[in-house]
């Protein structure tokens, strides 16, 4: 059901030693939103990312997926990480296996899929992005922007209810870039939920319905994106797209 609340942060704070990195902020991830966060290095938006799967410890607040406060510490996080595909700068494939056999390790492993059914949908799924024929190579014999491809899919397997995506363009080759945007908008226009900190704006611009301004650890301002990139209200907003754009 789209609209319906997916992830709830409330007063998420994150201090790493005395630097405070997120300060007591709030947002609404609805089912079926496509957010993207915007803002200068240093600026709290990875950290944030990663707060919201608990790769990161918040130190204070709460996090609700599908309901349930997952910094608790008697939630068991890693059932509700099968639920949240992460996609990070570095592909992080399994140098030692197959693309295929990087796809289908997690299903069998945490979710119990046997082999032929864990192949068969990974399958479809390299066929989707244009890969179908590398399912047999190793992540070393492919350029980047493949790799990439790889780990989106490899994500996507697990059949999570929500994507984050950590720059996933930002160390790619510039002829790479837009193989990898095409299938985050491919997977945008199937209504998957993505949490999506980048640099590309223009993809902001094009794909998002929300997108959210990050500076010093604080939501700075939260638009649609046509109003968020040509009316800025914040001064430090207005200052930074001068600089992007």
């Amino acid at each position: 059901m789209e609209g319906k609340k997916l992830i709830e942060v409330r007063n998420l704070s994150k201090h790493f030693h005395k630097k405070q990195v997120l300060k007591d902020i709030s947002l609404d991830i609805n089912k079926g939103d496509v957010v993207c966060l915007i803002g200068p290095s240093g600026s709290g938006k990875s950290t944030f990312l990663r707060c919201l799967n608990r790769l990161e410890e918040a130190n204070s607040g709460e996090i609700l997926f599908e309901g349930t406060d997952i910094c608790k510490k008697d939630v068991n996080i890693d059932l509700h990480r099968q639920k949240m595909g992460m996609v990070f700068q570095q592909f992080n494939l399994f140098p030692h296996m197959t693309v295929l056999k990087n796809l289908i390790i997690a299903p069998m492993k945490l979710q119990g899929v046997d082999e032929e059914s864990a192949t068969e949908y990974a399958m479809s799924l390299l066929e989707k992005v244009g890969l179908a024929d590398r399912a047999n190579e190793y992540p070393s014999k492919l350029s980047g922007g493949q790799q990439q491809r790889v780990a989106i899919v490899r994500a996507l397997c697990m059949k999570p209810d929500v994507m984050l995506f950590d720059e996933p363009t930002s160390a790619l080759d510039p002829e790479m870039v837009g193989e990898v945007l095409t299938v985050m908008k491919d997977l945008a226009q199937q209504k998957m939920t993505m949490v999506v900190v980048t640099h590309e704006m223009g993809f902001a611009r094009e794909v998002a319905n929300r997108v959210v301004f990050l500076d010093e650890g604080e939501f700075v301002e939260e638009n649609a994106p046509e109003e968020f990139f040509t009316n800025p209200k914040n001064e430090r907003l207005k200052t930074f797209l001068s600089k992007v754009l």
